[in-house]
Parts: structure tokens; C-alpha cells; sequence
């Protein structure tokens, strides 16, 4: 039989306490249908005491994680801490001494994606990412394997549920951006700092990545465009900051939804990726998805247009793909690029150019997609 693989959780909000449920409910052990075993060695905390209130044994939980990831005992290491450091410096630690990593951190992956597959390729660990884009709704794998025989020429789609439920609430309810974002922090749609969703960072992170799926190379994520053209020239606020109920309802009138479309296409030897409130023909299935649920659309050669659609969020979606990454490496999968083999390059992104403009009352030109 062969030895269980060792598990290192780094994390413990959301989406960690439900992998680390997965372990408990199951004695500590994950195993795969074909005989692989994977068991828990550690979780690393901020807080020992408040995870202890919470479930998790004290004999699991630490509040070194450069420890855990050093700890030889250990094979891989599950990073859902969130944000740039730690994580990055951990990530790259782990992959360093040849150890694997799952992570859901679409912030170091769309900074630091470059530098971490190069360094997993250089040690032979193995890095997957399924979760860092889409929550439990696997593009990514399906990018690399499913859809390895197509030449992709795009990939577009609502990737955060925030501005999408904050957009949704304004046209359905006749309410101003301000009000609709107060109510979603309220309720806890939006966090008590917005900006990482309200003004296209976190949509612009999740482009990256698919990217690097969808074309085998890495953007320049501070080249992704996040803001749309004024009317008058040059450039307004970012994301969806400068959309009024004004444009959403002169919008509505022409057949048309607002919503904030992350979208990447080849152009020759480059790529056109921008994120950016858009004007979406109510008619198709982007115009019609509506809240916090995600659709991400793949154009390829000879497949054709396939879609991908789901909650983009939450512990329970976003762990099952985590859980998920982790029987792939039991199994022998490797990383989520598995589809390509050479070294990436990082790219910088032209901004996308629109055959067809929506002027909004705001003096914003929207994209529009038909």
C-alpha cells in the first residue's frame, strides 16, 4: 500500500474550516476512490484558542506556519490564508523543497504566478489553483485537459459575485450604487473595504489566471484594463465605482444589462484582457446571470463557445475544488497546467477594443456584448 500523502493547512477561515472539517469527518483521512490516502498533519492559525473553540484539536493547530511548511513529515501544503505575505513567501518555501501546494490565493497567483510555477517546475512539486478561480466550478482543469485539443481564442465572464449581486440589486430595485453597497456590506456580500471588488481587482486577479489556462501564458495583471472610457475622452473611475442608476436604466431601455465583464482575447501574438462594466444584451445567458453566481464563457477551435457556470464563492464550493486539487496530486495528476508543457512567459495585456459602444447618461461608453 502506498505511504499517505501528509497534509499542512495554512488557514483556518472560511474556506479552510471546511477542508479541515473533510479531515475530521473522515478520522483525520481523505481517501480517493482509487486507494489514495491523504491525512492531516497540521493546521497553522492566527488564533490557537478561537480554532480550538471551533472544532479543531489543539494537538493539530500552530501558530508558526514557516514551521509547518518546514516540517519534514509533511507533503503538502494547502495555502488559504488569503493575501500577498505570508502566503507568497510559504508558497514559495514549500515549492522550493520540492513540496506541493493547493492554494486558492488569487492575489499571489496573478503577482507571483510567474515565479511559483517556475519554481515547481524546477523542483518537480506540483502547484494547482482550481480554486482560485470560480470557487467549486472547475474551469481551470477543464482549460488544461478537456479542452487541451482547442486553440482557445477567449475566455470571458462575471467572475465576482459582489458587483454582480450590487449591479443586479440597483436594476432590479431602481437604487443608487451607494445604497446597494451599503446594504451588501450589511449583509455580507461586500467587505467593510470594497475596493478589492467594487473597483475590478479581484475580477482583473481571476482573468490572470484563466489566462494562463486558456492561452499558456502569464499576464501582467497590472496591465489588465480596469477602466472605461469617458465619453469626452480619456478614462473613468475604476470598475463599477462610476455606474449610475441612470445608465442601468437607459441601458435596460435598449435590451441591455450593466455588468462587470472580465474578458481576455489572443490578438495575434498578444492578448486584449480587460475588466469592465459592460452592456450585455439581456437576451443571452451572461445578461441573464444574475447575483452572486458566476459564469465564465470559453471560446476554442474546433469546440466551439462552452460554458462554466456557478457559485463563484463560499466555503463549501471553493473548498470542494481545494479537496479536489488534493486527490489530484494523490493521484499522480501534477499541476493545474498539466495541458502545458513549456515554461510560460509574462505578458503584457493591450486593452480590448469593441465594435459597438453604449453611451451612458454618467458620460461612461460601455462596451456593449451581444
Amino acid at each position: 500500500m502506498t505511504a499517505p500523502l501528509r497534509v499542512a493547512v495554512l488557514g483556518a477561515g472560511t474556506v479552510g474550516r471546511e477542508v479541515v472539517r473533510a479531515f475530521l469527518d473522515r478520522g483525520d483521512a481523505l481517501r480517493s476512490a482509487d486507494g489514495a490516502i491523504l491525512e492531516l498533519a497540521g493546521v497553522a492559525v492566527r488564533d490557537v484558542a478561537k480554532s480550538v473553540r471551533g472544532g479543531i484539536p489543539e494537538a493539530l493547530l500552530t501558530d508558526a506556519p514557516a514551521h509547518l511548511v518546514a516540517d519534514p513529515d509533511v507533503d503538502i501544503v494547502v495555502e488559504v490564508m488569503g493575501g500577498d505575505e505570508p502566503a507568497r513567501t510559504l508558497m514559495h518555501g514549500a515549492l522550493s523543497t520540492g513540496k506541493s501546494v493547493v492554494t486558492a490565493n488569487k492575489h499571489v497567483l496573478a503577482h507571483h504566478g510567474l515565479d511559483l510555477e517556475t519554481t515547481a517546475r524546477r523542483t518537480g512539486a506540483a502547484l494547482r489553483f482550481e480554486a482560485a478561480v470560480g470557487g467549486g466550478t472547475p474551469v481551470l482543469g477543464a482549460l488544461a485537459l478537456d479542452l487541451a485539443a482547442n486553440r482557445i481564442d477567449a475566455v470571458r465572464g462575471i467572475v465576482n459575485g459582489t458587483t454582480n449581486f450590487i449591479l443586479t440589486a440597483m436594476s432590479a430595485e431602481g437604487r443608487a450604487y451607494s445604497d446597494v453597497l451599503a446594504d451588501a456590506q450589511r449583509a455580507g456580500y461586500a467587505e467593510a473595504d470594497p475596493r478589492g471588488d467594487v473597483e475590478g481587482e479581484d475580477a482583473a486577479n481571476k482573468l490572470a489566471v484563466l489566462a494562463r489556462q486558456a492561452f499558456g501564458q502569464w499576464l501582467d495583471v497590472r496591465t489588465i484594463t480596469r477602466a472605461p472610457e469617458l465619453v469626452a475622452g480619456g478614462h473613468g473611475p475604476l470598475g463599477i465605482t462610476g455606474v449610475t442608476i441612470e445608465d442601468i436604466t437607459a441601458a435596460a431601455a435598449q435590451g441591455l444589462a450593466i455588468k462587470l465583464i472580465a474578458t481576455a482575447s489572443r490578438d495575434g501574438d498578444t492578448v486584449l484582457a480587460g475588466v469592465l462594466p459592460t452592456a450585455v444584451a439581456f437576451d443571452t445567458p451572461l445578461g441573464r446571470t444574475d447575483g452572486v453566481l458566476n459564469r465564465i464563457e470559453v471560446d476554442g477551435e474546433p469546440v466551439g463557445r462552452v460554458a462554466f457556470a456557478g457559485p463563484g464563492a463560499g466555503g463549501p464550493a471553493t473548498s470542494s475544488a481545494v479537496l479536489g486539487d488534493l486527490i489530484a496530486i494523490a493521484r499522480g495528476v501534477g499541476s493545474t497546467w498539466a495541458g502545458h508543457p513549456s515554461v510560460p512567459r509574462l505578458l503584457r495585456a493591450s486593452r480590448p477594443v469593441s465594435s459597438e459602444t453604449f453611451e451612458g447618461p454618467s458620460g461612461l461608453r460601455y462596451p456593449v456584448l451581444r
